[in-house]
């Protein structure tokens, strides 16, 4: 399955829910990879650590060499590198990425992604994270996805957002990727003891958005994880974060 973790919106954890879904897959023994589109490289620096300043290909280079004739000759496998955790690969971000969104949009290089992973081989997953808006890398992203993952936290604004976002996978659906569907809205960063979270989701259920039953609490252990550049699920595999995001995983799977 080829899945994006995708959200208009900053700090809805897209790079924590791409990063641990992706090392539970791993883990299960699945040859797992995760390709970062978002600049801010937070996926990246999750699995690799300081390790992610020597990438000697990133996927900056992936994107770089679409935009002339002189292709390197060895394919997506090149910008693929391997992360200390077994069956996990990384197609890691770069700062920079945002420097190259005008070119590719310019020249409608939407589908590259679809096909480099298309004539990628071995992989039994493939997870995409993607910047905090619609731009040329998240539509590129969704254009090679068959799921799409809605991180969700839980406030006003975000709920608002969902609407508009939700049409724009719609859309693309409609007029790039008819394979492409919802696979599901992740409520994020939740508190069950708060009152309002709770109605905002049961609002979204009302409106029949397609809330998944597993939620994802709010929890320190998820900012040590990222500090010490491990994955829960390698962290602190019986912590009740890492158990939820196992759930979220199984749930997916069925």
């Amino acid at each position: 399955m080829r899945r994006v973790v995708f959200n208009q919106k900053g700090g809805v954890g897209k790079s924590s829910i791409a990063a641990n879904l992706a090392a539970i897959s791993a883990s299960r023994g699945k040859r797992t990879l995760l390709v970062d589109l978002d600049p801010q490289c937070n996926a990246s620096q999750y699995l690799l650590g300081e390790g992610v300043n020597h990438v000697e290909h990133d996927v900056m280079g992936f994107f770089e060499q679409s935009l002339t004739f002189r292709l390197n000759g060895s394919g997506f496998e090149a910008y693929v590198t391997a992360t200390p955790f077994e069956n996990l690969h990384l197609v890691a971000s770069n700062p920079a990425l945002g420097d190259l969104h005008a070119k590719l949009e310019a020249k409608h290089k939407i589908y590259k992604l679809r096909e480099a992973l298309d004539s990628l081989e071995g992989y039994d997953a493939v997870y995409i994270d993607t910047p905090p808006a619609f731009n040329f890398y998240t539509l590129s992203a969704l254009v090679a996805a068959k799921g799409c993952l809605i991180p969700f936290d839980c406030d006003e604004f975000s709920r608002q957002a969902l609407y508009a976002l939700l049409e724009n996978v719609q859309e693309t659906q409609l007029d790039h990727n008819p394979e492409l569907h919802v696979e599901g809205i992740v409520v994020n960063q939740f508190q069950p003891r708060a009152s309002l979270p709770q109605r905002i989701v049961d609002g979204l259920r009302e409106d029949n958005l397609p809330v998944l039953d597993t939620y994802i609490s709010s929890s320190v252990k998820m900012k040590e994880s990222h500090n010490e550049s491990v994955p829960l699920i390698h962290y602190a595999p019986k912590h009740k974060l890492t158990q939820e995001f196992v759930a979220l995983f199984e749930a997916l799977e069925r």
